[in-house]
């Protein structure tokens, strides 16, 4: 899939907005051909080489740019050239779902395994055995705790998992 593609999609747009941030979306979206100086985005793009810089550093940290160094033979001074990798974007947004997927399970068990109660003023949620440890009233305000019912916070994430489930052809 051709850069172009890839920026086209608002996944693929959401994805590395959440990488970079706002200050490095400029660099995310333009990927150049070739071999960049971290310099040279910043000129082209009129942004701080800072922002630049700690974007690049965002996307070779996650895989989709890499870089080789240059050392000026009479300076010394290293000059980066950067490359950008966007093919891996659909692997490392599969490998998120995944993760996802994990973390949304386990979370849904420790939720059905608990017992948990509420405090009405703060809405502070604690579990049973500190709820027992504050005799059942709020450490914070000293409000009774009640008890809280978390099937629809469970049943939710059981839309979700099914949902992420038949997006990655898992079977149960």
């Amino acid at each position: 899939m051709a850069f172009e593609e890839l920026l086209n999609d608002p996944v693929i747009q959401k994805y590395l907005h959440e990488l970079v941030g706002p200050t490095g979306m400029p660099v995310a979206a333009a990927p150049p051909d070739g071999e960049v100086t971290d310099e040279e985005l910043a000129e082209e793009l009129g942004l701080e080489l800072n922002d630049v810089r700690r974007a690049l550093f965002i996307l070779y940290e996650n895989d989709l740019a890499s870089y080789r160094r240059l050392r000026d033979e009479d300076s010394g001074w290293l000059t980066y050239l950067w490359t950008f990798e966007y093919e891996n974007i659909p692997e490392k947004l599969e490998e998120e779902m995944y993760d996802l997927l994990d973390a949304l399970e386990e979370r849904r068990q420790y939720e059905a395994d608990h017992e948990f109660y509420l405090c009405p003023e703060e809405s502070l949620r604690f579990e049973f055995g500190e709820a027992m440890e504050f005799n059942f009233q709020c450490p914070s305000c000293g409000a009774d705790l009640e008890a809280m019912n978390n099937d629809a916070l469970v049943n939710a994430m059981n839309g979700r998992i099914e949902a992420l489930r038949e997006e990655l052809n898992v079977d149960i």
